[in-house]
């Protein structure tokens, strides 16, 4: 917090008072991250994808939104997971996070079958688990970090996964 604190040009204790601690400042970050680049957060212009796009262009948004927030917020994520093990803080904080992130895709699953673009034999918790796993951490992590992956391949990625679920 020192450091961070010194970074910013304030005290430590301003960073105590306007996020509470460590779990208060990984939160922010993490917020601001899933927001996006864009002065509209990026789950408003999911919303909007929903309600206006083909199959196709929300797919493929899908894909953009994946790597417009992955190397942003994947970083950050897998920073609290690691350290959950040994702060039931972070731990505590990682685990409401997936679980919105989990809650999110299971929205968009629903939405998946409300549309009608679901194939028949893909269950909601099926179209939800492929969507949670293609926004995980640890799928950016694995793919662009490790093995150096374009964003732009990875974002092609995500869209077929996707599209393997629809019809």
């Amino acid at each position: 917090m020192a450091a961070i604190a010194s970074d910013a040009g304030v005290s430590e204790a301003t960073i105590y008072k306007s996020y509470g601690g460590k779990a208060g400042l990984a939160r922010e970050l993490c917020q601001r991250a899933l927001r996006g680049d864009d002065a509209v957060p990026a789950e408003e212009r999911s919303n909007a994808l929903r309600a206006t796009a083909t199959k196709d262009e929300l797919l493929a948004g899908w894909g953009r939104f994946v790597t417009e927030l992955a190397p942003r917020g994947a970083p950050l994520l897998l920073v609290l997971r690691d350290a959950a093990s040994a702060d039931p803080e972070a731990a505590a904080l990682f685990d409401e996070l997936d679980r919105s992130r989990l809650d999110r895709m299971s929205e968009n699953a629903r939405f998946l079958r409300r549309a009608g673009y679901l194939r028949p034999e893909v269950t909601v918790a099926h179209a939800r688990d492929v969507l949670w796993f293609t926004t995980a951490p640890e799928t950016y992590d694995l793919l662009v970090r490790k093995r150096g992956w374009p964003l732009a391949r990875f974002g092609a990625f995500v869209t077929d996964i996707i599209t393997t679920i629809t019809r």
